[in-house]
């Protein structure tokens, strides 16, 4: 056997790899907890909606009457808050406006007000609000209130268009450097 003739598995076998590393890695970034748990947190954006880890929950306007329009390439940029069970209020949540949504595949997503809650895969720390205003796969991504709203900055924010985005956030890991994304100038 030549080398030339292992080459065409070895690519295979490669690509095998990189497949499986994006499958595990789609599926870790839609985590789920068992709870489901919202809390309240204080950002410069006023209080927001994060999780049961302080990351901050954005809904997506591009969602309609309660069900999500995040899948695919969106939903490994805006990964799905996921639960397996009923999601819990911490102090300062509103338990009536928390509730759940059944995604194409069958897995609960968190709602708050009836927007299905995410996660940003760039907001890697806690009260971390990178995601905020971002214009992506075809709608705009905004913190929430626990009044269930966009928080009173964000409102006035919207009604004038996107928020620019500083300058310092600028470089490859910048959401304008992700597919989809647009208008994050």
């Amino acid at each position: 056997m030549t080398s030339k003739s292992r080459f065409p598995n070895s690519r295979l076998a490669a690509v095998g790899v990189v497949l499986a590393v994006l499958g595990v890695t789609a599926t870790a970034l839609a985590s789920t907890t068992a709870t489901g748990q919202v809390k309240a947190r204080k950002t410069s954006l006023g209080t927001i909606l994060v999780d049961s880890k302080s990351h901050t929950l954005y809904l997506f306007q591009k969602d309609k009457s309660g069900k999500s329009a995040c899948y695919s390439t969106c939903a490994a940029n805006w990964p799905p808050y996921l639960t397996t069970g009923k999601p819990t209020a911490a102090t300062g949540i509103k338990k009536s406006m928390l509730g759940t949504i059944k995604r194409t595949d069958g897995k609960l997503q968190v709602t708050y007000n009836h927007h299905p809650l995410y996660h940003f895969k760039f907001d890697t720390k806690a009260g971390s609000i990178r995601g905020e205003a971002a214009n992506a796969f075809g709608g705009h991504w905004y913190a929430v209130s626990p009044g269930g709203q966009l928080t009173v900055e964000n409102r006035v924010t919207h009604e004038r268009g996107p928020l620019r985005r500083p300058s310092s956030f600028l470089g490859t890991s910048h959401p304008a450097f992700i597919p989809g994304l647009s208008g994050a100038s």
